[in-house]
């Protein structure tokens, strides 16, 4: 059975800082690219980053560029997302993803939208007080 599960969320003042993590099971996710995303209450489900199978290409949304740093250890199966600076707009459930192996056919593709995306964490909760 594919988990990922993702650990991390809590509640941080504005300018703070957290470490999402995600930590996948049931399967290996080294040879696919991996991706955050995160919905608030009453908003669609939106892209936060994305890296490739092996750390080398990343790619952001531009709200959060610069904030934001994604990363991977393969030898852990495991992704991160260090958050800094944050808003009382990061405020969200944070999901971690990951598409089926051999989706795409250009190993340095990066998925940004949810549909690309197979297997999904259950989510942590990130809440920026102002």
């Amino acid at each position: 059975q594919v988990q990922l599960v993702e650990s991390g969320g809590g509640l941080v003042q504005a300018g703070g800082s957290l470490r999402l993590s995600c930590a996948a099971s049931g399967r290996t996710f080294v040879n696919t690219p991996m991706g955050w995303f995160r919905q608030a209450p009453g908003k669609e489900r939106e892209f936060v980053a994305a890296i490739s199978w092996n750390g080398g290409n990343t790619y952001y949304a531009d709200s959060v560029k610069s904030r934001f740093t994604i990363s991977r250890d393969n030898a852990e199966n495991a992704m991160y997302l260090q958050m800094s600076s944050l808003k009382p707009e990061d405020s969200a459930v944070y999901y971690c993803a990951a598409p089926g192996n051999g989706r795409f056919r250009r190993p340095s593709y990066l998925p940004t939208r949810p549909n690309e995306y197979d297997y999904w964490g259950q989510g942590t909760q990130v809440t920026v007080s102002s």
